[in-house]
């Protein structure tokens, strides 16, 4: 059965009522349903489930509704599951294959409807000379796509189901399509197409654009990633819609440090302060969403009697989630940040927009910069000991965290195969620093979360069990610590070095490869 293509497309001419007619003149047709249907295909905002090349679509209709997913590349149904709505997140949905298949990499994003397609939907039997069915066919009729009719041969029918497709191909000239074609004419239809959303920094560059043009393109990616995550944030309709919106504020203001001397002075007196008051706004939030994605972890390092204990932190953090996110969207949707959002895009789009005099090519000022920064890392790195307050790995951290946008910003202008271990190097290396800020911000938290909720009344054993939260993370950030020696040598290692040097050290960077 295998050579039996099971997903057909009809020609465009031909509806269901005249396909249904000539094929009772050749077989034995029963209609068993025909009814009103309402296909629509989910993923998250950032294409996760495609990305981990699944397609999932629900199906509801009159008789029955059912979730599926389907393999993007080879077509065939992974898992299926009947429901009468889709849940929100993976942890929502009901245990079976379903749920396995898209908990790992959804992770905390919403399951969000792309499109929806209304459609007549057709079940049909095809009866042999017993009045035995032996071929079932479903017919989705669209009112703007191709129809679609899937075939699902019965076990022990080989000979006709084969029979029925011969007919099928040569008299009515269907056509196999993949089972996921469907999903890629909807999105085209509404002007979209997968993958249309990438939260990454990566964009084509040439060595010899002027640095006036790529800081036009740059921010204007930036702006674009910005007000995708808008809405999102401000609905709070999943925690990395505001992680997104804060990456793209982060990397603003990375950039206009990278290409002040670019932009009109003015300009750069207007915006930096703005976008530092959106990172100001936005901050609460993310620290309080952080801790509610962390709560699941929190539980499961204390002692099984100390679970339900915790119970009252994970609702105290609701609680201050909530006050901060509401205070957080009046700030989005006030006057002041819509003005001056528009306002950064007119003049982003205008013509004329820079200094006049010439900066070189983009590729000097890329090899300039991340030299600077990466010798200044490593300066940083090296006045660190044992003795250094938590301050001095922030201050690095932060600088780190320039090296990396500026890699970032610029990775089109070198070899992939040569940027990308550079920039591996570079995240092994941020990882301690950002485990180690980390635990030490949220131990601070925590205990003043815990002062907090004592003065409001909570229950000793629910103290008690923070107590021990904040010890198992004061153990974690003292781990850390004691790994940054470890990290930072192998990020500074000769070879290393050698990597950034041969890559950066360019004409204009002051040292020679």
């Amino acid at each position: 059965m295998s050579n039996i293509p099971l997903y057909l497309e009809l020609p465009a001419n031909l509806s269901a009522k005249k396909f249904f007619s000539r094929l009772g003149k050749n077989l034995n047709v029963q209609i068993i349903e025909q009814c009103y249907s309402l296909k629509t295909f989910y993923d998250s905002f950032d294409w996760r489930l495609f990305n981990a090349k699944m397609i999932a679509e629900f199906n509801q209709s009159k008789s029955s509704s059912q979730f599926s997913l389907i393999h993007r590349k080879q077509g065939h149904y992974l898992a299926s599951e009947k429901m009468d709505d889709v849940p929100r997140f993976a942890g929502q949905f009901p245990e079976g294959e379903v749920k396995n298949l898209i908990t790992k990499p959804l992770e905390m994003r919403a399951l969000l409807p792309l499109c929806q397609l209304p459609h007549q939907l057709y079940w049909i039997s095809i009866l042999n000379d017993d009045e035995k069915t032996v071929l079932r066919l479903k017919l989705e009729e669209f009112e703007t796509l191709p129809h679609k009719l899937t075939l699902y041969p019965l076990k022990g029918y080989d000979k006709a189901a084969r029979k029925v497709d011969t007919l099928l191909e040569k008299a009515f000239k269907l056509k196999p399509v993949d089972n996921a074609a469907t999903f890629y004419v909807a999105l085209a239809q509404q002007g979209r197409k997968s993958g249309d959303y990438q939260s990454g920094l990566n964009i084509k560059l040439k060595p010899e654009q002027s640095v006036e043009e790529v800081c036009q393109l740059i921010f204007k990616h930036l702006l674009k990633n910005l007000k995708a995550n808008e809405a999102g944030t401000i609905e709070d309709i999943d925690s990395e819609f505001l992680h997104d919106f804060r990456v793209a504020v982060r990397r603003t203001r990375a950039a206009f440090s990278v290409f002040k001397k670019v932009l009109p002075e003015a300009i750069v007196q207007q915006y930096a302060p703005f976008f530092a008051w959106l990172g100001q706004v936005t901050g609460p939030t993310r620290d309080l969403d952080v801790y509610l994605l962390n709560y699941e972890n929190y539980k499961q390092v204390l002692p099984p009697t100390l679970h339900d204990e915790l119970t009252p932190f994970y609702h105290f953090l609701k609680t201050k989630q909530k006050q901060a996110q509401q205070k957080m969207a009046a700030e989005l949707q006030s006057d002041r940040y819509k003005q001056q959002i528009v306002a950064w895009e007119e003049f982003l789009n205008a013509a004329k927009l820079f200094k006049t005099k010439k900066t070189g090519t983009i590729k000097y000022l890329a090899d300039q910069r991340i030299w600077k920064m990466y010798k200044r890392l490593l300066k940083e790195g090296e006045c660190i000991d044992d003795e250094s307050p938590a301050e001095s790995l922030h201050e690095l951290r932060k600088t780190s965290k320039k090296l990396r946008y500026l890699m970032e910003f610029f990775q089109t202008l070198y070899p992939e195969d040569k940027i990308k271990p550079c920039i591996r190097a570079l995240k092994d290396f941020q990882s301690v620093l950002g485990d180690f800020q980390d635990y030490d911000v949220q131990e601070v938290s925590i205990k003043q979360f815990s002062d907090e909720m004592l003065t409001e009344g909570a229950d000793s054993n629910t103290i008690l069990a923070m107590g021990v939260l904040i010890q198992y993370l004061d153990t974690l950030k003292v781990a850390a610590r004691q790994d940054f020696d470890h990290q930072f040598a192998c990020f500074k290692s000769a070879q290393n070095h050698k990597h950034f040097q041969k890559l950066f050290a360019g004409k204009g960077s002051g040292d020679k490869a």
